[in-house]
């Protein structure tokens, strides 16, 4: 860890726990900073604001009061998932007071360098595969973000040698001031969160900021397919590294003649990459392109990608019974998700969907129901799936009570040869507290197939 002293004597709110909060808090009262933690939740239902009491650290619960502001407060640490709409937020920004969030407190202690994913879908997977390729290239990676362990919690730890691989959401990028990646990477961009961001402006512009402190040293890696994460990579002072699915890009990585290729070389076979999908061949190509820059040999990207089978809960393969197989893709909680994973299997499909309803219709689903034979649902949202459903020519559909029930419903309907897929399109939260508790369930209830 860097040696820091920028936070002595300075008067922190850290302004939500969970564990980026916490982590937050323990490292600036380790900083020498007057440190504050407001947490909404009751403080007789919080271990973790009873843990940094015992730290010796001041902690009010309960609610955000307004009054805060009256303690001379040089800087918030906001968890983000808190909106900048509650009044304590905005009423620090006028007062000019900064609030930024635990990333950039992560980048301000670490001796290593990062690399930052971001965009709408695929940033786990593409933060995955990265790691696991400059891990067999031996370039010691660590990694974090909401992927892994709180990033200030990695960089306290890292050394020069490492590189930290951090997945970023919008609401972190949102409280960033100095964070300065390496290596960027922006997977893609759709119509996403705007209950928080309020439109897809300010969606994009959040996204657009992970280059936003980039020198000509560093490197922008973008999705050329798509017009509007052009637009934000131009922003960036750094090299730009384009990928595309669609066609051969100078100075970036591409899909010719069969093969996987960085800048004119042929880095790996189509027909050796196990991981299905042809958004995965976005995050796959997005991942070559990083790792290359990084200095990692074709043997070890062709070692990871003849191996990775995706990342749990999303597109992951479960297991092979009675000669179906069954994926589980419980991250799948928006209609864009399940279309992408509904369009990664040619053969015939057995759905299982369902879950939380946010008022929306799943038309927009029916292009992707081509190759779906059959139709289990669940949830709230059942009846509206089965429309869709009959309507896309659907006849078999079956309404079961949840994901486990669905299982042996699916196995029942299925032949040899079927993929039974788990892709609910939607939030799991109606039955479920979240998507990998859901995604457990499921692969629970194929297991016991067995």
């Amino acid at each position: 860890m860097k040696e820091v002293t920028k936070y002595l004597r300075k008067k922190v709110l850290v302004l939500g726990l969970a564990k980026s909060g916490v982590t937050a808090a323990s490292l600036l009262h380790k900083l020498g900073a007057f440190v504050t933690v407001n947490d909404k939740k009751p403080i007789a239902e919080n271990p973790e604001a009873q843990e940094l009491v015992e730290q010796g650290i001041k902690v009010i619960c309960g609610d955000h009061p307004i009054e805060l502001l009256d303690e001379g407060f040089e800087l918030i640490v906001k968890n983000p998932g808190i909106p900048y709409t509650i009044p304590l937020v905005e009423g620090a920004l006028e007062k000019g007071i900064p609030v930024i969030t635990e990333v950039e407190l992560a980048y301000q202690i670490s001796e290593a360098p990062f690399i930052g994913i971001t965009g709408t879908n695929g940033k786990t997977t593409t933060t995955t595969i990265i790691f696991d390729m400059l891990n067999a290239g031996n370039k010691n990676p660590l990694i974090a973000g909401n992927i892994g362990t709180v990033a200030s919690g990695v960089a306290e730890k890292a050394r020069k040698e490492n590189v930290i691989v951090i997945e970023l959401s919008s609401f972190q990028l949102m409280g960033i001031e100095e964070f300065r990646p390496h290596i960027a990477v922006l997977t893609n961009l759709y119509d996403a969160h705007l209950d928080y961001h309020g439109t897809k402006a300010e969606y994009a512009k959040a996204k657009g900021a992970i280059g936003k402190s980039q020198t000509e040293d560093d490197y922008f890696v973008y999705n050329a397919d798509q017009p509007d994460v052009f637009e934000l990579a131009k922003q960036s002072k750094a090299v730009l590294v384009p990928f595309s699915t669609q066609k051969a890009v100078e100075g970036g990585a591409y899909i010719e003649d069969g093969y996987m290729c960085f800048k004119g070389e042929k880095v790996i076979a189509l027909s050796d990459v196990v991981l299905p999908g042809k958004h995965n061949q976005e995050n796959i190509l997005a991942a070559i392109a990083v790792s290359k820059l990084s200095g990692v040999p074709n043997e070890a990207i062709h070692k990871i990608l003849t191996t990775f089978t995706g990342v749990r809960h999303r597109l992951q393969f479960v297991a092979e019974i009675g000669k179906r197989v069954f994926y589980n893709d419980s991250k799948a909680t928006n209609i864009l998700s399940a279309a992408a994973a509904l369009n990664s299997f040619e053969k015939p499909t057995i759905l299982l969907a369902g879950g939380l309803d946010r008022g929306n219709e799943f038309d927009e689903l029916k292009p992707a129901l081509k190759n779906v034979k059959a139709l289990i649902t669940f949830g709230q949202t059942a009846p509206k799936l089965e429309r869709v459903a009959k309507e896309a020519g659907i006849t078999a559909i079956k309404r079961v009570d949840n994901v486990e029930a669905a299982v042996p419903a699916a196995f029942e309907l299925s032949e040899e040869g079927d993929c039974i897929l788990l892709s609910p399109a939607c939030a799991s939260w109606d039955q479920y507290k979240t998507f990998e508790v859901r995604g457990d369930m499921f692969m629970e209830a194929v297991h016991r197939l067995k």
